[in-house]
């Protein structure tokens, strides 16, 4: 693989294995397999992050077993209900010792602006600013994620324009939120997306080619972007 596509996507997180292994796919003969990982934050609450990696890493991890693990954040498309979604999920390229790996949750992409940006205020004044960064991988493929930034990188962010290339910090956040599924049903569903602590327009001296946002499939809209509020 390319190692400037490695460089684009980096992510590493540290926590505590949250549910079983779930067998999910094969590829040239290899299992992958989907579980999820308690990330504690600096505050009292944590996020539940979903995890794809190989049965060859997998080892015997068990359910409440400290685990700390560097990869890379992933979208792909998945059919649910006869329509297409977009997933997310950390996949794991290597597993860390967790008593020698010092960061909890950190991650630094590389990326395109796919869609203009929107800015909002909350109702307490708080700046927000909601952006899908799409990140080029080997095989002409890309990951497109949610990010939301705050305050002074909300205003940068809402100014950026469809095509930029960015560079950004920041951690993998899971958020629930109610869905409306009629006048009087509703259900609790999770998001995924990263919270943006640096942004910055990135080099680009480097050729890259720009992904087509057509590519992203996102017939669910507030599921997995953070436009619900």
């Amino acid at each position: 693989m390319n190692t400037n596509f490695e460089k684009n996507n980096i992510a590493t997180i540290k926590g505590v294995v949250n549910s079983s292994p779930e067998f999910s796919h094969s590829v040239l003969g290899e299992g992958f397999y989907n579980l999820t990982v308690k990330v504690d934050r600096l505050s009292s609450e944590a996020d539940y992050l979903p995890v794809t990696i190989s049965e060859r890493l997998l080892g015997d991890l068990k359910v409440g077993e400290e685990v700390a693990f560097c990869g890379q954040f992933r979208s792909y498309n998945k059919m649910v209900e006869n329509k297409s979604k977009l997933m997310l999920t950390m996949f794991v390229r290597e597993r860390l010792n967790p008593e020698t790996t010092d960061e909890i949750n950190k991650i630094s992409l590389i990326g395109y602006i796919c869609k203009e940006p929107i800015f909002r205020t909350t109702p307490f004044g708080r700046e927000i600013s909601d952006i899908l960064i799409a990140v080029n991988r080997a095989y002409n493929k890309s990951d497109y994620l949610p990010c939301i930034a705050w305050g002074r990188n909300a205003r940068f962010a809402s100014s950026l324009a469809v095509g930029e290339k960015v560079e950004l910090t920041g951690r993998i956040q899971s958020r629930n939120y109610t869905k409306k599924l009629s006048e009087t049903n509703t259900e609790t569903r999770t998001a995924y997306e990263i919270s943006i602590s640096s942004l910055s327009l990135a080099d680009t001296g480097e050729e890259h080619t720009v992904p087509i946002v057509e590519d992203y499939n996102d017939n669910t809209g507030e599921d997995y972007y953070s436009f619900n509020g």
